[in-house]
């Protein structure tokens, strides 16, 4: 079955000065994804450039779509909708040159709570062409990647929710933009490899790779740094310039670090094209440190060592040098909430946030079948002054091959708990204090979803989907911060067509 790369995050619901261009109504972000069964992309390039993708296929296996016409004779068994294409995959094949295209579609309804009750349909297609240079140009370690997106429909979550978390990873404002274009080159026989161009970092960094298999953007690009970073950061719907490393340091441990521009968005906020090339807005520098056990052999048709269960530990850090404002204080250290603030807030030099993720294989009844049940974690914080989001974290388990017979069906359940920091928290208690009437304080919110894929052939997966929230919107309305926000409950179905 066909790798699909992830969409990691998705829109989520940003601070008050991004609503306007995430989400086309009240605001949102991010993914992948996903991340996998819910989850879009391009299978070559998310395979060269992901470590923890699985290991690198050998060369016929890799080369499959450049074989000759009429391997994949059946539409129900071909491993894309459009199979050769009329030969013309297997034609630019032999120039290294390979093209995917995917869509997803889904339709969420919110049953409860929130700010209204109702449906939404949207959708994203995912346009990838990748380039061998080898291939291509005779110049060994190569690989160039340029991928567009078209987002369509509406966005339940800005329309009908008001939480902090996103119920749909690819949520964004409805756009045909460019996405990523970047060129990688491998060196000292692949064990360091140097990206170079327009980045989404949410492909790479903070990822988990059971978390992608949920609908939710918060499993996919989560929310701290979906709110924290500026724009919400280099993640799906928006990329960023910037220069990725990543080296083998031993067979078990990967570093990769990062610098890339501080704000996707920068100076452009209604950048709708995603060719606003940025570098005027700081920096962000990211690094993280992934230790793999009981990792697959080439060649392991099931994908795990016979003699252990594999896992991936990841631990990371972010800093971004731009200037951020307090939640609670102005610039005289008065609160925000008091009417005689100036309504300028104190500014922060800096920001940074600590995380760590934890992807692990808890059980296979069979080591020669695909059977098997795994967990992930996910945790991070961030400075409470300066930060919307102080914590956030996920947890959750995914069971692959849940049924006889139902080899690639996967079955998941998912929690992710976002808690606002302590300054935004208490600039809600001052503004209850000085207007002496109801105003919501905000506090944490907690989402759970429950997901299940549905393979119903290697080109298409069908995904149910249904997320229950509590304390929505961590206890405050959005569009009116003295009404309270009910406990939402939305369901759904997701359609997955790789073409």
């Amino acid at each position: 079955m066909t790798v699909i790369r992830s969409i990691r995050g998705a829109s989520r619901i940003k601070t008050r000065s991004h609503l306007r261009w995430r989400i086309p109504s009240l605001r949102k972000w991010t993914i992948a994804t996903a991340y996998a069964g819910a989850t879009l992309g391009a299978t070559a390039t998310w395979a060269a450039s992901s470590p923890d993708a699985a290991p690198e296929a050998p060369e016929a296996d890799r080369n499959m779509q450049a074989e000759p016409a009429g391997q994949w004779t059946d539409v129900g068994t071909r491993e894309t909708l459009l199979g050769d294409m009329g030969g013309l995959r297997p034609w630019l094949g032999k120039y290294g040159v390979t093209f995917q295209l995917a869509e997803t579609s889904e339709y969420l309804a919110n049953l409860r709570g929130g700010l209204s009750r109702g449906g939404a349909y949207d959708g994203l297609t995912t346009a990838t062409v990748g380039i061998d240079t080898h291939k291509a140009f005779g110049l060994p370690g190569g690989q160039f990647n340029i991928s567009a997106l078209q987002i369509h429909g509406s966005n339940l979550s800005a329309d009908r929710l008001g939480t902090l978390n996103t119920a749909s990873g690819i949520e964004a404002q409805a756009s045909t933009r460019l996405w990523e274009m970047w060129y990688q080159q491998s060196l000292l026989d692949k064990r360091v490899d140097i990206k170079i161009g327009q980045q989404s970092i949410d492909q790479e960094f903070i990822m988990s790779q059971y978390s992608v298999t949920f609908i939710n953007t918060m499993f996919g690009w989560p929310a701290l740094p979906s709110y924290d970073m500026p724009s919400g950061g280099p993640a799906y719907p928006l990329s960023a310039l910037g220069v990725r490393v990543r080296g083998q340091i031993t067979p078990s441990l990967t570093a990769l670090a990062g610098v890339f521009d501080g704000d996707p968005l920068g100076n452009n906020p209604d950048n709708k094209n995603g060719t606003n090339f940025n570098l005027h807005n700081g920096a962000l520098f990211i690094g993280e440190l992934q230790y793999a056990i009981n990792q697959p052999a080439d060649g392991d048709i099931v994908g795990a060592d016979r003699n252990g269960l594999p896992g991936t530990y990841k631990i990371g850090v972010w800093y971004n040098n731009g200037r951020f404002a307090d939640q609670r204080f102005d610039n005289t250290g008065l609160s925000l909430a008091n009417p005689a603030s100036t309504g300028v807030a104190q500014s922060h030099h800096g920001d940074y946030s600590i995380y760590a993720v934890a992807d692990q294989m808890v059980w296979r009844p069979d080591p020669d079948k695909v059977r098997s049940l795994g967990m992930f974690a996910r945790v991070m914080g961030a400075p409470n002054d300066r930060n919307l989001v102080s914590f956030a974290a996920n947890l959750g388990v995914v069971l692959k091959a849940p049924f006889k017979g139902r080899d690639n069906d996967s079955a998941g359940l998912a929690l992710t708990y976002i808690k606002v920091g302590s300054h935004a928290h208490d600039f809600d208690q001052d503004n209850l204090t000085f207007t002496g009437g109801p105003y919501g304080v905000r506090t944490s919110e907690t989402a759970v979803e429950a997901t299940y894929i549905y393979q119903v052939a290697p080109w298409w997966q069908l995904q149910a989907d249904a997320q229950y929230t509590f304390n929505a919107g961590a206890g405050q309305n959005p569009n009116d911060p003295t009404q309270p926000l009910r406990n939402t409950f939305v369901v759904g179905v997701r359609t997955n067509i790789t073409f």
